[in-house]
Order: structure tokens, then C-alpha cells, then sequence
């Protein structure tokens, strides 16, 4: 399904300039620290584990198996062997790494209502690089807009976070309109080729792309730790009544003029709607990623939390059927 819904252009003076001033990345993320990191400190009690979990290479020890423990830990030779399950404790590397993969194509500039998707994947950047951060992670990033356009490598700081949000702010900018639909694949392949150690990897796209990203994002699942995160607008699942609109198409330039107050059109738009949302959650199930839905109209401390709240979840139920495996 195409991107078609028109935003207004860019400001005269963001034209002018090709960017963004670093300061606008500093008020940014400072109103970001303000109004969603302070609420999620509290909310996520310290615990930013359940966003980015990663272990070293190095075995300490081998010890039994307890409640909360991650499954994939499990030393299932010494388990077969002593009938108790025992999990591999490992040196904590302190150098793992989070990158996100940016799509920052011309659809994402779409916003039904106050914020586009673009300004969504911005505060979810800041917010998540400024947590990892914190902790002592460094963070890198990986720029598509009409192309991989930066390779941002990993670091740590306040500052290069702002570097990060700043490099998403000149990218937007200077993104030419008219080049077509984006191949998300290649930059899945890039991301691959460019992450020599096993990393936490957040690709960061509205999935409005050319077929093909599915294999891509599937091998690299098999090596780094994914999260899926999709931008949406609702707009884009149900049309209005609006009556006769002319809907651009972000990517390509095409323009045709609908009559969204057909009945039948607003039915057969919001059937097409539902059938690419399980042909898309489908497909990040088989590539066996985790999925974190972000959208236009929802808080994003909630969204964040939610999602939190969904893999600490998943581990626990995994842990319990790991369990009763070994039991049996």
C-alpha cells in the first residue's frame, strides 16, 4: 500500500538552511528528558534491561536454573546430564552495542494530526539512546532516506545522542522528493554488513517499502537482537468522509484525486488496510523479531512501557514452558 496522504512542505526558513540548527536537536532532547525520560525512570523502575538484553562472551559459571532466568541460557548438556536444569552465567560485557536502523523516507513525513511519523521516530530515538546511554551502551545509527546516506558508529554521551538526533534532522531535511518507493531491503542488507558484533538492532520504518525486506530482516535477526519498530498513522487503516481530496503519493510524486465519500472506496481502503496489517505482523513473526507499534496518536511513554511490559512477559512465559520440557 502506498504512502498517499499529502503533508505540508517544510518551512521557508528549514528550506533555506538544508537543516535543522544543532539547537533545535538540544531542545529536543532536553524537553524529551523533561517530559518522557523522567516518567518512564519511574515507570520502567531502572529496569531497561527489558528494552536491550545482551550478554558477554565470556562463561563464569554454571549454576540451577531460577524463577525469571533467560531461557536461552540453559545448559542443556549439564541439564541431560545431572536432571536439574542449570543455566551458563556469563562475564557481562559492558560494550554491547544498540543501533538503529533509520528509515527516513518521504513517508514518513506523514501525520494525520499534530505529529508525523518522522517526529514519532525522532522522540522514540532520543528517548531510547538517551536511556542506553546512561547506562554506559553506546548507541550508532544507520540514515536511509534516499538512500544509506550516514553510518553513525556506535559511542556513548549525552552529546552524541544529540549528534544522532541532529544527523535525523539534516537527513530529513535535505531528502529530495519524486525517487521512488523506498527498498527498505537494501538497507536491511547494509545494516548487516556493517554490524561485525552481535548487537541490539531497533529498525525504525513505517514498512511502506518495496517487497523483498522480509528475508533480509530475517538473517539478520539470526545473528543481533531485533526490534521491529513500526510507525503508523491511523489515517492510513481508515479513511473519513472528507469527500472529493487530491492524495499525493509521498515517495513517487503521483497524484490522483479520490472520493472518499463513497461508501464502497472508504470499505474496500479499510479492507486493503487490514489485510497488509497481517501480511506485515505475519511477516515480523516468521522473521522472528519483536514488534513495538508506534503511533501518531499514542503516548509515547505508554507505548514504550507496554512494550516493556510484553517481552518481560515473554521471557517469564518461556521460562515456565522451558520448564515443564525439562520436567517432562
Amino acid at each position: 500500500m502506498k504512502s498517499w496522504w499529502r503533508r505540508q512542505p517544510p518551512s521557508a526558513d528549514v528550506a533555506a538552511n538544508d537543516a535543522l540548527p544543532p539547537m533545535g536537536a538540544e531542545r529536543a532532547l532536553r524537553r524529551l528528558e523533561w517530559t518522557v525520560i523522567r516518567r518512564l525512570d519511574g515507570l520502567l523502575q531502572g529496569d531497561y534491561r527489558t528494552l536491550m538484553r545482551g550478554t558477554g562472551l565470556d562463561l563464569a559459571d554454571l549454576r540451577e536454573y531460577q524463577h525469571h532466568d533467560d531461557v536461552r541460557h540453559i545448559d542443556w548438556n549439564v541439564t541431560a546430564r545431572l536432571q536439574v536444569p542449570h543455566v551458563r552465567v556469563f562475564t557481562e560485557d559492558r560494550e554491547m552495542a544498540a543501533w538503529f536502523v533509520l528509515d527516513l523516507s518521504r513517508s514518513v513525513d506523514f501525520g494525520s494530526g499534530l505529529r508525523a511519523k518522522r517526529e514519532i521516530s525522532a522522540g522514540f530515538v532520543g528517548v531510547l539512546a538517551r536511556l542506553l546511554t546512561r547506562h554506559g551502551n553506546r548507541v550508532g545509527a544507520l540514515v536511509y532516506g534516499n538512500d544509506l546516506e550516514a553510518v553513525i558508529p556506535p559511542r556513548s554521551g549525552r552529546r552524541h545522542v544529540l549528534h544522532l538526533l541532529h544527523s535525523m534532522e539534516r537527513r530529513a531535511a535535505a531528502l529530495r522528493p519524486g525517487r521512488g518507493m523506498t527498498r527498505l531491503a537494501d538497507l536491511l542488507q547494509s545494516a548487516a554488513m556493517l554490524m561485525p558484533r552481535r548487537s541490539t538492532v531497533f529498525v525504525v520504518s513505517d514498512f511502506l517499502s518495496e517487497p523483498g525486506w522480509e528475508t533480509p530482516l530475517g538473517l539478520l535477526a539470526q545473528r543481533h537482537e531485533v526490534v521491529a519498530v513500526r510507525l503508523y498513522d491511523p489515517l492510513e487503516l481508515e479513511l473519513p468522509d472528507l469527500g472529493l481530496v487530491p492524495l499525493t503519493d509521498a515517495e513517487t510524486g503521483e497524484q490522483l484525486w479520490v472520493d472518499t465519500h463513497d461508501a464502497g472506496f472508504r470499505k474496500r481502503f479499510a479492507r486493503l488496510a487490514a489485510e497488509r496489517e497481517a501480511t506485515l505482523r505475519a511477516a515480523l513473526a516468521r522473521a522472528g523479531v519483536d514488534a513495538l507499534e508506534l503511533s501518531t496518536a499514542d503516548d509515547l511513554v505508554e507505548s514504550i512501557v507496554r512494550f516493556a511490559d510484553m517481552r518481560k512477559r515473554r521471557v517469564r512465559a518461556g521460562s515456565a514452558a522451558n520448564l515443564k520440557a525439562v520436567a517432562a
